[in-house]
C-alpha cells in the first residue's frame, strides 16, 4: 500500500505544472540589497609652502628643491549601504602619485595611504615632502595618481574593492639658492 500511494503521490508531483521562483504577485525580493559601491576622483592638487618665493607671482607649481610641498588628491564615495559598511570595517586607501619628468627630469613615485572611518565617505590623502625627499632633480613634472581601495584592516574584509587614475598636473623644480 505504500509503494502505491508513493507512486501516486509521485504521479501528482509530475502532473502539477513547476512553479517559478515568484511564488505569487505579491512576493517581492532585492537582489542588490545593499547597492552599488563607486567612486570619484578629484582635486588632485599639488602646493608649495614658501612664504618667501623667488618671485612674489610665483605659481604653488613651483617649488625650490629643498622647499617642502604637499600633493594631494580627493576620493569620494557614493551613499550605499555597502560602501558605508566598507567605510566602517576600516578599508585602507592607497594612492601611488607618478611624477613623470620631462627632458633629464627623472620619474619618481610617492606613495601615500589612509584607513578608512565610519560615517565618513570622502577621503583627501595626502603627503608633505620636499623635492630632495621625492628624488626629483631640477625640472619640469607631470603628476598623475592610481588609486587603490583595499583590502582592509578587518578580517572579513581582505579584498581589492577597485583602482582608479586621474592626472594632470604639472610641478617645477628649481634649485635651491
Amino acid at each position: 500500500m505504500a509503494n502505491v500511494n508513493a507512486l501516486q503521490n509521485a504521479a501528482v508531483a509530475n502532473a502539477l505544472p513547476e512553479q517559478h521562483n515568484q511564488v505569487s504577485g505579491s512576493e517581492t525580493y532585492s537582489k542588490g540589497i545593499l547597492g552599488p559601491v563607486y567612486f570619484t576622483l578629484s582635486k588632485l592638487n599639488v602646493q608649495g609652502s614658501s612664504v618667501a618665493p623667488a618671485d612674489p607671482n610665483q605659481s604653488q607649481y613651483i617649488v625650490a628643491s629643498d622647499e617642502e610641498f604637499t600633493i594631494s588628491v580627493q576620493i569620494e564615495f557614493n551613499a550605499s549601504p555597502l560602501a558605508k559598511l566598507l567605510m566602517c570595517l576600516g578599508t585602507t586607501i592607497s594612492v601611488d602619485f607618478g611624477f613623470e619628468g620631462f627632458g633629464a627630469a627623472p620619474e619618481a613615485d610617492v606613495k601615500a595611504s589612509i584607513v578608512t572611518q565610519k560615517d565618513t565617505l570622502t577621503y583627501t590623502i595626502w603627503k608633505k615632502l620636499t623635492p630632495e625627499q621625492a628624488k626629483l632633480t631640477a625640472g619640469l613634472y607631470e603628476i598623475g595618481a592610481t588609486v587603490t581601495v583595499g583590502p582592509g584592516t578587518h578580517s572579513c574584509d581582505q579584498y581589492v574593492y577597485g583602482y582608479g587614475y586621474i592626472e594632470e598636473i604639472l610641478l617645477q623644480v628649481y634649485p635651491a639658492m
